[in-house]
């Protein structure tokens, strides 16, 4: 997602949000404290992935705050479709859980930002402004934790060095861009796609996206995103 330039704080013009979250007592929580900055407005609340869609599409927000785990359609899920759909809007996952398999998940999937649910009300102010001005949001105690969790393993050095081409993909890969939304991004053919993530597989000695996207960021081949630029 390209970042796009802050559009002020104003009461014409503020942070247009909507809440997802099969909770009614979180959201209820959450939308007081965005409201309360008053610089944010909440469009609309959705308890579940599939009504989520259709609020998104009725409004287009700025930002979309996500939980991970919701029946029908979860986060990861929405994420993506966000991603497919609505490129220009911001995802922020707003999450109990704080594995490194949501965390990458979520960034996979195109995530602007990731914060978990027991930050403060100005905190998770903060993530919402930062993903509308383009910017990531990752929850100082996950990046923290994710860094250590690399930084601890010895990676396996790459059988061959990637092309500048397959870099690209896997950069587009990492922030949940399909098969078909690469190939339009790069000018290329799907089965052409597929054949570089092949290669990009069998190079990092992984066998899905997800792995390799991890054993990427292990590498330095890649970074956490910030803003999908």
């Amino acid at each position: 997602m390209s970042a796009s330039p802050p559009k002020g704080h104003s009461k014409e013009c503020c942070i247009r949000v909507v809440l997802v979250d099969d909770h009614a007592i979180v959201r209820k929580g959450i939308r007081e404290f965005l409201e309360e900055a008053g610089d944010v407005t909440v469009l609309g609340e959705a308890a579940d992935g599939d009504y989520a869609k259709v609020l998104i599409g009725h409004h287009h927000p700025d930002v979309v705050i996500v939980d991970v785990r919701m029946p029908r359609v979860n986060g990861i899920e929405l994420t993506r479709w966000i991603r497919a759909h609505f490129p220009d809007v911001g995802v922020l996952i707003l999450s109990a859980y704080d594995d490194e398999p949501f965390l990458i998940a979520a960034l996979q999937a195109g995530a602007n930002g990731y914060v978990l649910k027991t930050a403060q009300g100005d905190e998770i102010v903060a993530a919402v402004r930062s993903v509308y001005r383009g910017q990531s949001a990752l929850d100082s105690r996950i990046a923290s934790k994710l860094l250590h969790r690399l930084g601890a393993r010895i990676p396996t050095p790459l059988v061959e060095e990637l092309t500048p081409r397959e870099r690209e993909v896997l950069r587009l890969a990492a922030r949940g861009m399909t098969n078909r939304a690469i190939a339009r991004a790069l000018g290329i053919s799907d089965r052409t796609v597929q054949g570089h993530l092949a290669n990009i597989y069998d190079k990092l000695q992984v066998s899905s996206r997800t792995e390799a996207v991890t054993k990427a960021l292990q590498l330095g081949l890649i970074t956490l995103p910030t803003g999908m630029e």
